[in-house]
């Protein structure tokens, strides 16, 4: 953390989603301080929620440049609060927190390989009536023979107040160099709830009995079906630098949920 992005001295550039709010807002914003391409930008400004965000972040992860999110959605975990005066003096003053992606590398029953990158997290979810049956590999040691469950999931920090938290998964100070591995709904071993593992770490999950009960891979909603191996990592040659108002950083509010 640490660090003022200089948004006197850089251009701006507005991405919105296509809320009729966050259209307003980078109509309003986009009068007052200029757009640029984003090619051309010192500062990238996300309107919107926190699927914008990661859809920004996803979109502009080779330029490098900080994203300073305002929210204009419905869930704004990674967002600051909207306010329309100041902008340039706000970004210049704001904190910046630099977060490492998971990498995802699905092999299919078709023979196919899928790879994706996850802000948040990687999930197996079932993809049929029946539980799913996974076993578990850690850095090429077998850790769980058979886990039957509706899921599991692999969280960064970041992400880990986010689907992870919903699955009862720790919360993950934004510091902490581990992910989050969860079970959703853990049938056996039954009260299995997950682990905590070093951020070095390769997860591989192979899916037991696939045609019977199918099994789908989700990287920040972007979806693999009919999965036979899914290996997890984290990208750790790949930074997003998010910038947050002084006080409200991802630190502060993964310390501030935990107390709700």
């Amino acid at each position: 953390m640490g660090g003022a992005s200089m948004a006197g001295t850089r251009s701006l550039a507005f991405v919105a989603s296509s809320t009729e709010l966050a259209q307003h807002a980078l109509a309003q914003l986009s009068a007052r301080y200029g757009n640029v391409p984003v090619a051309q930008a010192g500062v990238i400004v996300a309107l919107g929620g926190d699927g914008l965000m990661l859809g920004t972040l996803h979109a502009t992860r080779t330029l490098g440049l900080p994203v300073y999110g305002m929210n204009c959605g419905t869930i704004g975990f990674l967002m600051n609060e909207y306010g329309q005066d100041d902008l340039p003096a706000r970004i210049d003053a704001a904190e910046e927190t630099v977060i490492h992606p998971l990498r995802m590398r699905a092999a299919t029953t078709e023979g196919a390989v899928h790879e994706a990158l996850a802000i948040n997290e990687v999930s197996l979810l079932r993809a049929g009536p029946q539980a799913a049956k996974l076993r578990i590999w850690i850095d090429g040691r077998l850790r769980m023979e058979e886990l039957v469950c509706d899921g599991a999931l692999v969280s960064t920090p970041a992400g880990s107040t986010a689907y992870n938290y919903s699955a009862h998964g720790p919360i993950l100070p934004i510091g902490a160099d581990v992910l989050a591995l969860t079970a959703m709904a853990s049938f056996r071993p039954r009260r299995w709830r997950g682990a905590i593992l070093p951020a070095r770490a390769k997860v591989r999950f192979e899916v037991l009995e696939a045609e019977k009960r199918p099994v789908m891979a989700d990287a920040d909603s972007r979806e693999t079906r009919h999965v036979l191996s899914v290996e997890v990592e984290s990208a750790t040659d790949i930074a997003h630098r998010l910038l947050f108002d002084p006080g409200h950083g991802l630190e502060e509010r993964l310390i501030s949920e935990q107390f709700l």
